[in-house]
């Protein structure tokens, strides 16, 4: 198979790839190619969520797509969440101020996956849990919004808190 050459525009800088198998991963080219070790590669077949990363705003699982898809789009790791100045990114805070994490192996996945749910909750994005409306965000609601990132340690309470934190402000 041919090896492409091609460029990614990772958390606002570009990045040229060069010589990459096309069916590597964007996980796998954003942490083994551009050295971004936030996203994670748990279980590399999108159920997990910790790769969760940010694509022109809208969170995907980065284990399940091909990096070469994602040539001239935005985006986002964990690493490009904090302001410029060094300071961190609400929901990063949030995290921290309510222990949203134990071991933290989640918590880049965490953060990305509750960056993008709570775009969408806001731009109005239907939910299961009440039948296409936008319900109040708790409970059932943001379970089922986020139910695509797993914690193995259990720290659901600390995670829920700061995404409700972060969605006040």
């Amino acid at each position: 198979m041919p090896l492409h050459t091609f460029q990614l525009q990772i958390n606002g800088d570009t990045r040229t790839l060069s010589n990459l198998d096309p069916r590597v991963s964007l996980l796998d080219a954003i942490r083994d190619h551009c050295g971004l070790t936030g996203a994670k590669k748990g279980c590399n077949q999108g159920a997990c969520g910790a790769c969760t990363v940010l694509v022109d705003g809208e969170r995907i699982n980065s284990c399940l797509t091909l990096a070469l898809q994602y040539e001239g789009r935005d985006i986002r790791t964990i690493e490009g969440l904090a302001e410029a100045d060094g300071s961190l990114h609400p929901l990063q805070k949030a995290f921290v101020e309510h222990d949203g994490f134990q071991c933290g192996f989640c918590t880049p996945g965490q953060i990305c996956s509750a960056v993008g749910m709570l775009a969408e909750y806001k731009a109005g994005a239907p939910s299961a849990v009440t039948d296409g409306e936008v319900g109040e965000l708790a409970g059932a609601e943001l379970q089922e919004r986020m139910s695509g990132n797993l914690c193995r340690c259990g720290a659901y309470v600390g995670i829920r808190e700061a995404i409700l934190e972060a969605a006040a402000q």
